[in-house]
């Protein structure tokens, strides 16, 4: 399907060229005070993951700014909040310990990037400081940083992500429900209709947050 591929470093790197110098030297091993303090302001990170079969997955995680803490300058804890139970991520980190991060703050176009290796953590006292709405998380995720560095605003500077007036899709999409009710080969059991499977979500969803 696709054609002229590009297969070598070599000639991406005649495509594209050599980075910038302040491209390499903003690269920290460390999460200097900056980077700890972009982390506790972000309500929001999405952790990349991927298999021994090379299967990637990426995952948002989200809460109240903070809910991501840094415990020293080379260690991070992420509760694992309630979801889907598919644990993609969780699978992935026995598999396979590399994790990239994507840290986002509302409004602002540069973000945080943190690579480093991962483990699931079970420690009582770690996930009770990890509490949000008097309930711990059943485990967490702890990272070890190897690479820090901010990404820079272009992509949002495009794309308008934070701009409201380009928030507004109308019914272009159908919601979440309408496309899963399509999508489900069996339909779930003792629900009458697509209202009656969105009112049940919207209901589930608000009690299992934490």
């Amino acid at each position: 399907m696709f054609n002229n591929k590009i297969l070598t470093i070599e000639e991406l790197r005649t495509l594209y060229g050599q980075p910038g110098k302040v491209s390499l030297q903003k690269q920290r091993a460390e999460l200097d005070q900056n980077s700890q303090a972009f982390i506790a302001l972000s309500p929001f990170v999405l952790l990349s993951t991927s298999g021994s079969d090379g299967r990637c997955d990426v995952s948002p995680k989200g809460d109240k700014p903070g809910f991501v803490k840094v415990l020293d300058e080379k260690h991070l804890i992420i509760p694992d909040r309630p979801g889907n139970n598919r644990l993609d991520s969780l699978t992935n980190l026995i598999e396979n310990p590399n994790v990239g991060l994507l840290f986002l703050i509302p409004g602002r176009g540069d973000t945080l990037r943190v690579n480093g290796n991962a483990w699931i953590i079970t420690d009582k006292e770690l996930l009770e400081s990890l509490s949000a709405e008097g309930k711990p998380p059943k485990t967490a995720i702890g990272v070890e940083a190897s690479e820090v560095y901010l990404h820079c605003p272009k992509a949002f500077m495009r794309s308008g992500l934070w701009e409201p007036d380009s928030w507004a899709i109308g019914d272009k999409l159908p919601t979440m429900c309408e496309m899963l009710w399509d999508q489900l080969p069996e339909k779930p059991e003792g629900v009458n209709g697509l209202a009656e499977y969105e009112a049940a979500m919207q209901e589930r969803l608000a009690k299992t947050l934490y």
